[in-house]
């Protein structure tokens, strides 16, 4: 235990493997104890470090973190984007090594400003408030990475239930705070203080039993008869999936298994299905919207779309709904490099990575309509927006059923498209409302409004899914109230951890 308080290698060594067992904790390992140790680990490891030992400390837990949990990011640099083995291994090196500092800062600041060795439960309350804080701030600043969140852990776990109380927030705070009362319950019954070791149970034991008690709480209902779904993954590979002379055998196969697929309600492609602008497909679509009309059924699909914005053509990721349905969405979510270059006057050229087709999307509009189909709402989601909370719960609040649609083949056969299924599992689970995901080359699947997947196309297989989907109505807590609740909770704990500290000082 010296090791992991004390300053010097052994600590920093422990902190990368901390931040590097996270990742066993998500999909597909699903080791969920494993989450509640690392942050455990990585607050004991501040405990007694300076502001400056705390900032090296920080940083080695994020590099741990990133460097075992966003390998697949190699994948999409070496394997798609031409990059040979050595730079891409150090591109891979100095992504992580830059976004190990979203928690080096927040280490810093710990040692500096929070840090209450004499209240320890006190210190606990405000490590948990700064734990969710750092994850909300990687989640935004400069468009946000939110991935390796501590609260998808439980999407299995006994604090599944919270999910629909405050979101994903609401577990990675828990779990935060119950790590940090784990590390300081001798010190707490050390103190004999009757009044705070009452406390430190209820706040220990009291969101595990609510957690658990809430699972299968429906907070949500049914708004109509469930609605029949097809879901087409293609499996094509991505080396042929901007090729022009592969667009005509991509669109036969689209239209091939949506003719010999069965009558449904709503017929769903995955993203850029249509790997062609919308305008120059517009037949093509025509042809396949009067189809699903005559099944009375609506398709949905992606495809990229041109628009004339003030005088500038603007090229989007977009989705299309035709047949039974009506609606155009456009990504407002958009993949740094895979889908706009930062800096782009300096990168574009350099190596084929800054280069990938259809890496010049502009945003979409904030104020979008949602699809319609069959008489319901349904909330859109292209590829990495599903990976945002509080977007996702401002679409979510408005509809009856979530929609997304996605190309992971750019990650290979990595961990990355299985926690990415994991994340729109847990939009499904915040919203009570049910889920189509439509891939390329998987998983395509539906999950119910518990977050459970109740159907799907393993990966790399091309075939049609099918099942049933129920539209649903009312708000869960999450999306009634999202999470400003916790964000007034937490401001509070970390304005009264720094005044406290200050006063500390003073005397």
């Amino acid at each position: 235990m010296r090791w992991i308080t004390r300053p010097g290698w052994p600590g920093n060594l422990l902190a990368v493997a901390a931040g590097a067992i996270t990742t066993l904790a998500l999909a597909p390992f699903d080791i969920w104890p494993l989450a509640l140790l690392a942050v455990g680990l990585f607050y004991a490891g501040l405990r007694e470090l300076s502001p400056r030992q705390a900032l090296g400390r920080g940083w080695c837990f994020g590099f741990g973190l990133f460097g075992a949990g966003t390998s697949w990011i190699y994948v999409s640099i070496h394997n798609f984007g031409g990059a040979s083995v050595l730079l891409a291994g150090l591109l891979m090196l100095l992504f992580i090594a830059a976004i190990a500092w979203f928690f080096a800062l927040p280490a810093w600041l710990w040692a500096r400003w929070l840090r209450r060795n004499e209240a320890p439960l006190a210190d606990a309350l405000a490590f948990a408030a700064l734990w969710l804080g750092q994850e909300a701030f990687r989640g935004w600043f400069l468009t946000g990475f939110p991935w390796l969140y501590s609260g998808y852990s439980q999407l299995d776990g006994p604090l599944a239930g919270l999910a629909p109380l405050g979101g994903m927030w609401l577990i990675s705070f828990t779990l935060a705070l119950t790590a940090a009362l784990l590390y300081n319950a001798p010190r707490l019954i050390r103190a004999g203080r009757k009044g705070f070791i009452a406390a430190g149970v209820i706040l220990l034991i009291g969101p595990w039993v609510a957690g658990m008690a809430l699972k299968d709480h429906a907070w949500t209902s049914p708004s109509g008869d469930a609605l029949s779904v097809a879901a087409i993954q293609g499996n094509i590979e991505q080396s042929m999936k901007w090729d022009p002379e592969q667009l005509n055998a991509q669109l036969a196969l689209y239209r091939d298994m949506s003719f010999a697929s069965k009558r449904v309600d709503l017929l769903i492609w995955p993203e850029t299905a249509v790997p062609v602008l919308k305008e120059s497909a517009q037949g093509y679509l025509d042809m396949m919207g009067n189809f699903a009309a005559e099944r009375q059924s609506a398709l949905i699909t992606g495809v990229p779309i041109r628009q004339l914005v003030r005088h500038e053509k603007r090229y989007y990721n977009g989705i299309t709904v035709t047949g039974e349905g009506d609606g155009t969405y456009l990504k407002q979510k958009l993949v740094p490099f895979g889908e706009y270059v930062p800096l782009q006057d300096i990168l574009r050229g350099l190596i084929a990575f800054f280069d990938l087709p259809m890496s010049d999307f502009a945003r979409g509009p904030a104020d979008q309509p949602l699809l319609q189909a069959k008489g319901y709402q349904i909330a859109p989601f292209i590829c990495y927006e599903v990976v945002y909370p509080e977007f996702a719960a401002s679409l979510s609040a408005r509809s009856d059923l979530l929609l997304t649609i996605s190309n992971d083949t750019w990650f290979g056969t990595s961990i990355g498209p299985l926690q990415h299924l994991q994340m729109a599992q847990m939009r499904a689970l915040e919203a009570g409302r049910w889920m189509i995901r439509a891939t390329n080359n998987g998983v395509t699947g539906l999950i119910n409004p518990f977050g459970q997947i109740t159907a799907q196309i393993p990966q790399f297989e091309r075939g049609i899914l099918y099942g049933e989907v129920v539209p649903m109505h009312d708000l869960t807590p999450y999306l009634q109230w999202r999470s400003w609740p916790l964000i007034i909770l937490c401001v509070l704990l970390l304005g009264w951890a720094l005044m406290a500290g200050r006063m500390a000082k003073t005397v």
